[in-house]
C-alpha cells in the first residue's frame, strides 16, 4: 500500500526544492533544560529554518535512548514534566507563531496511561502533526495508528537497516507523515559518519513507500546532511543538539539551539 504525506507535514516536505538537501528536524526534550523552556526552544528552531520539530515526552524507561537523551529526560522528569503538560507546551508554541510541523516522540506506556483516545484528541488540539512510539511493534500498531488517523493525527514508525523488505512493506502501510528511518543498530548517540547500512535501508523504504523518509540516530553535523542528498528527505538531530545545551552552561540554551539547527540548516534550509 503506498501512502503520501498529509497536512502539515505534506506541506512542509513539498516546499522542499528538488535535489537540495535533507530538511532538519531537530529533536527537543519537553521540560529541558527548564521545565517551561519548550515552546520557546520549538520557536527557536522554526527561527534557525527547521522543516519540522521532534518533541519528546520523557519516560523512565526509554528503550530506544541513548546517555544523552537520557539524561535530558531524567533532568526534565525531576523537574516535574507530564505527557500533559509537554502537549500544552506544543499549544503555547502554536499560540505564539509556531507554523512548522511537530511530531511528539514517547513511548507505550505513557500514551496508555494517559488514555489512547484521550492522548491522541490532546495531542490534536494541541496542533501536534504525528506521533512516534519507538516501542510498539508493527504487529500491534494498528489500533493506535487508527486512533491516531481518527484525530488527524500521523503514526510515524520507526524502521531499522535489519528490517526486511516484506515487513518495511507492512510498516509503511501503517504509516503516514513520513517513515522514521534508524540508521544503526542500538540507542540514539551521535556518529561519525553515515553508514552504508542506513542509505541501503532508504533505497529500500523507497521501493516500498512513497512517503518522505527521515533518517535519525547518529546525525550530528552539516556533513552528515551533505551524504544524504538525494537518499533522504528529512534528518533528525537529537544526541547532538541536546550535547550542545548540555555542554554550555550559562549560555542562552535559546541562542545555543537556534545557532545549532541554523548551522546545520545551512545555506538550503527551507525558511518557515
Amino acid at each position: 500500500m503506498i501512502r503520501t504525506a498529509s497536512g502539515r507535514f505534506g506541506a512542509a516536505f513539498a516546499r522542499r526544492s528538488p535535489g537540495s538537501r535533507p530538511g532538519v528536524i531537530p529533536y527537543v526534550m519537553a521540560g529541558f533544560p527548564e521545565r517551561d523552556a519548550t515552546a520557546r526552544l520549538l520557536l527557536a528552531c522554526q527561527r534557525a529554518g527547521c522543516l519540522a520539530v521532534e518533541v519528546g515526552i520523557p519516560f523512565s524507561d526509554p528503550l530506544a535512548d541513548g546517555p544523552t537523551i537520557q539524561r535530558a529526560g531524567a533532568l526534565a522528569l525531576s523537574a516535574g514534566m507530564t505527557p500533559e503538560i509537554a502537549i500544552s507546551q506544543v499549544a503555547q508554541a502554536r499560540s505564539a507563531g509556531l507554523e512548522v510541523p511537530v511530531a511528539a516522540m514517547t513511548y507505550i506506556n505513557p500514551v496508555l496511561s494517559m488514555g489512547t483516545r484521550r492522548f491522541a484528541a490532546a495531542c490534536s488540539a494541541a496542533g501536534i502533526d504525528g506521533v512516534i512510539v519507538p516501542d510498539l511493534p508493527a504487529e500491534e500498531a494498528g489500533e493506535l495508528a487508527a486512533t491516531l488517523g481518527e484525530h488527524g493525527l500521523a503514526h510515524i514508525p520507526l524502521v531499522a537497516p535489519t528490517t526486511p523488505r516484506a515487513r518495511l512493506a507492512r510498516v509503511a502501510a501503517t504509516a503516514s507523515g513520513f517513515v522514521y528511518c534508524v540508521s544503526v543498530l542500538g540507542t540514539t548517540g551521535a556518529r561519525q559518519r553515515v553508514s552504508p547500512q542506513a542509505l541501503d535501508l532508504l533505497a529500500r523504504v523507497r521501493s516500498v513507500s512513497a512517503l518522505p523518509r527521515a533518517l535519525g540516530f547518529g546525525i550530528s553535523r552539516a556533513e552528515h546532511l551533505t551524504e544524504l542528498t538525494g537518499h533522504a528527505e528529512a534528518a533528525v538531530v537529537a544526541s547532538a543538539l541536546l550535547d550542545s545545551v548540555l555542554g554550555a552552561p550559562g549560555r542562552d540554551p535559546l541562542e545555543v539551539v537556534e545557532g545549532f539547527v541554523r548551522a546545520l540548516a545551512g545555506e538550503g534550509a527551507e525558511r518557515s
